[in-house]
């Protein structure tokens, strides 16, 4: 069977992405990344170069494909966030991995940064001037924390309320779809 170097790099950044959302960067180990992968080690490598590569080639995948399935609406920001909510609950290590980024390495990637300049501008043309492009920043920042934090809070304290946890979710997500239109009728002075 000829080898195929698409297929090994995709099955290198599914196996990259369990071992970094698990341990971060620091913890990981490209041998244990290489053995989930049914590749060696000097396949890492001769694909991404480092480890440290690595980590940022996974997070930016992971970060296309939420964008591919949660597409942005700056028009319509509670469903947007309804949508991103969702698809956080399908994925926790995403966020856990954008965590270890941060604790690791303190900040965002160009392309991250790029993404969220994007947004803000989309976000502000979206209102019509009523918000500068920093409000509007603001706002998106606002947005992503509410939708994250569900994937942050421990089992124990999503516990309060005694709903059963699919219940208690989705009185959340109503909570953050609720939160984010009032971040929105607040911080942009539409819907007085």
């Amino acid at each position: 069977m000829p080898y195929d170097s698409a297929a090994t790099r995709a099955r290198l950044l599914d196996a990259a992405f369990s071992e970094f959302s698990e341990r971060g960067l620091a913890g990981a180990r490209v041998d244990r990344v290489a053995a989930a992968a049914s590749a060696n080690k000097q396949a890492i490598y001769a694909y991404f170069g480092s480890k440290e590569a690595l980590f940022d080639a996974v997070l930016e995948t992971r970060l296309r494909v939420l964008a591919d399935a949660v597409p942005f609406t700056p028009d319509d920001l509670p469903s947007y966030a309804g949508a991103l909510f969702d698809a956080l609950q399908q994925t926790p290590e995403l966020v856990r991995l954008s965590q270890w980024r941060w604790l690791e390495r303190g900040d965002a990637s160009p392309g991250e940064v790029a993404s969220h300049r994007d947004k803000a501008r989309e976000l502000a043309g979206a209102m019509a001037g009523a918000v500068s492009e920093s409000r509007a920043m603001d706002i998106l920042q606002l947005v992503v924390a509410l939708c994250t934090t569900w994937c942050t809070t421990s089992p124990g304290l999503r516990a309060i309320g005694g709903l059963a946890p699919a219940a208690r979710t989705r009185s959340h997500r109503a909570a953050v779809v609720t939160a984010v239109r009032a971040v929105v009728t607040s911080l942009s002075g539409l819907g007085d």
